[in-house]
């Protein structure tokens, strides 16, 4: 056979691929740096920076530690941060989440003057208050949904009064938007966003999030008030009831392996979809590209990439400071 013989082919698609640059002009999916959310972990006092063990480059840190972090994170272009609080005290009620001095309301009101232009969201939830760790007021072994909306609703009203612009609801109680929402707005609140964990499974990925936030149940698990994993429909019963009532944000956790039910929240509901690459996937790919198995850089971008390609506008992610500085070194030292 001539091996120079060449087939009379309409369509050749590789026509699209034989350059970084033609392969960028055609790329279906793009993010920037700004559409990334950094969690931190919070610490009360000063001069505090601790790694967590099973997350490698992430740290439990105090203010002005974090502050630093932040500069430099707004340096790559990222705007957006998500706040979670490891008080000095817990209770069972989980009680200094709402007072006035606590660890993220005095976090709003630093980061809020030193980075007027940045959006700090604030984690609402009780696991990282409760010394139970549970992520609300336990009856008995059963977390009760009703009084635990009560303390959401201080929770969200004190954050507010510290400045905040959005709250994150992330218990998974029913009725829970509605019951921030009707708060905030009675309080004079209208204008703060609620960016819901509208569906939350109870996956086994959090592990390392539990040893970072200190959070860990004393007893039992959260799958009684988290999602199944095997559940598909019921994941936009619970995205519907957050709709209506007054979510701004709908919010998918895990990613990776939850890239079907962000894609049908984004074709289901016209309110912008975000999601969080927890902590398990985080540690993942760092354990493997520790060991030399997967070639870490590209291993995060392909999955960052298939979680926009799903649909979400918005992720959160410990990738973030990494992803925006590989994003900011392809577009000439911009983060934009």
């Amino acid at each position: 056979m001539d091996t120079h013989e060449s087939f009379d082919l309409i369509q050749r698609p590789r026509r699209n691929r034989r350059t970084a640059a033609l392969r960028d002009r055609v790329a279906e999916t793009r993010f920037t740096p700004g559409q990334l959310i950094m969690p931190l972990f919070l610490l009360t006092g000063s001069g505090r920076r601790t790694e967590i063990a099973s997350m490698p480059g992430i740290y439990q840190q105090s203010l002005d530690k974090a502050s630093a972090e932040i500069g430099r994170c707004r340096e790559l272009g990222i705007r957006q941060f998500m706040l979670f609080g490891i008080p000095a005290t817990k209770d069972a009620a989980g009680s200094s989440a709402w007072q006035p001095d606590g660890i993220i309301q005095q976090a709003l009101g630093t980061f809020g003057s030193e980075f007027p232009e940045a959006d700090f969201i604030a984690d609402l939830c009780f696991c990282e208050y409760t010394d139970h760790g549970h992520c609300g007021v336990l009856k008995g072994d059963t977390v009760d949904n009703d009084a635990t909306l009560v303390n959401l609703q201080r929770q969200a009203v004190s954050l507010a009064e510290a400045g905040v612009r959005t709250v994150a609801p992330s218990g998974m109680m029913d009725g829970m938007v509605g019951a921030i929402r009707e708060a905030l707005d009675e309080a004079g609140h209208t204008e703060v966003s609620i960016l819901s964990y509208a569906v939350k499974y109870a996956s086994a990925l959090y592990a390392p999030f539990r040893d970072a936030a200190d959070c860990g149940p004393s007893s039992g698990d959260r799958r009684s008030y988290q999602m199944d994993p095997r559940n598909r429909t019921e994941a936009l019963l619970e995205a519907g009831l957050d709709v209506a009532e007054g979510a701004d944000i709908l919010m998918v956790k895990p990613a990776g392996m939850y890239l079907d039910i962000i894609a049908d929240l984004a074709a289901e509901f016209p309110l912008p979809v975000a999601a969080y690459q927890v902590s398990g996937e985080y540690a993942m790919h760092k354990a493997a590209a520790a060991n030399g198995w997967l070639d870490g850089d590209s291993v995060m971008m392909e999955s960052l990439t298939a979680i926009f390609r799903a649909g979400a506008q918005l992720l959160v992610t410990y990738f973030a400071a990494e992803a925006a500085a590989i994003l900011t070194a392809a577009n000439g030292g911009s983060g934009r």
